[in-house]
């Protein structure tokens, strides 16, 4: 609904898209649904009706219910603002960073965690730039290539999501990872040669890592182990291991020793394959001088 405030109009579901909650993420629900609880016992507890506090926050009191009842995640300048209008003493506003987390999809955050866990990462890409190795500029570029097209608010969440992925760049201490690169990705300028050159400048930046090598598949090469599709190898520190791959068990995580043997072998096939580091590095400063 729409309420005429003196601030301006109230904000709803209209102005703000992409901000339900995911229903098959139990994690993401029960958080959102303890905040809108804390939100609305406040409320309550100073004597204020919803329709009051939304115009004080700027939402109709349709949104504010929505947010109460869990089903709206609420956004972090709603939560200080609350915090702020019911004198909770930041405790409303210290429930941002489980509300952030809530708004990266869930396949991306158990993605993160098990990144976070791992001390050996060998990551193939046939279609892009790697998601660890994007820059904010490439992603969107790619994610506005979406179709049916994504709203900015849903394009904006998942560039977040990317980059807190990249946290696993500064843990100490830091994995080795290990990324072989498509030349046709890294010649195609999505968001705009600018963008492009920006990406290509980040990776010959990410390939000056220690912990971190970078290896271009040419697209002049005769014979390719990575047809199948991408590989996603995790290895930690007990010895186990996690692998995903499109063409096994249907794109679902796998730990058993059969299917690991499998991944591993093509993606140990696909670095023979490739260029070595340090002519992938000659190769990618040759693209970055033709962009």
């Amino acid at each position: 609904m729409t309420v005429e405030a003196d601030a301006g109009r109230l904000k709803t579901e209209a102005d703000e898209p992409g901000w339900e909650v995911d229903p098959d993420d139990d994690w993401g629900v029960a958080v959102v649904a303890t905040v809108g609880r804390q939100l609305k016992l406040r409320r309550e507890a100073v004597g204020m009706r919803a329709a009051e506090f939304g115009k004080a926050v700027g939402y109709g009191e349709d949104m504010v219910y929505k947010i109460e009842s869990g089903k709206r995640i609420p956004r972090p300048e709603y939560l200080d603002k609350a915090d702020e209008l019911l004198g909770a003493d930041g405790l409303l506003a210290a429930m941002k960073e489980d509300v952030k987390k809530v708004r990266y999809p869930k396949k991306v955050r158990d993605l993160a965690q098990l990144e976070a866990k791992a001390v050996e990462l060998q990551l193939y890409d046939p279609l892009n730039v790697h998601g660890l190795l994007q820059t904010p500029e490439y992603a969107r570029g790619l994610l506005l290539m979406r179709r049916p097209a994504y709203t900015e608010d849903e394009v904006e969440r998942f560039i977040a999501a990317r980059v807190a992925r990249k946290a696993v760049f500064e843990r100490d201490p830091v994995p080795e990872l290990s990324f072989v690169l498509e030349e046709w990705t890294l010649r195609r300028p999505l968001g705009g040669m600018a963008a492009l050159r920006r990406q290509l400048e980040h990776l010959l930046e990410m390939g000056e890592l220690r912990n971190v090598e970078l290896q271009v598949m040419p697209m002049d090469r005769e014979e390719h182990a990575g047809v199948d599709g991408g590989i996603d190898v995790l290895k930690f520190a007990d010895g186990s291991a996690v692998g995903r791959s499109p063409v096994l068990a249907n794109g679902r995580p796998v730990s058993e020793p059969r299917h690991l043997r499998i991944l591993e072998l093509r993606y140990g096939i696909i670095r023979a394959q490739a260029l070595t580091p340090r002519e992938s590095r000659a190769f990618i400063e040759q693209l970055l001088g033709e962009t």
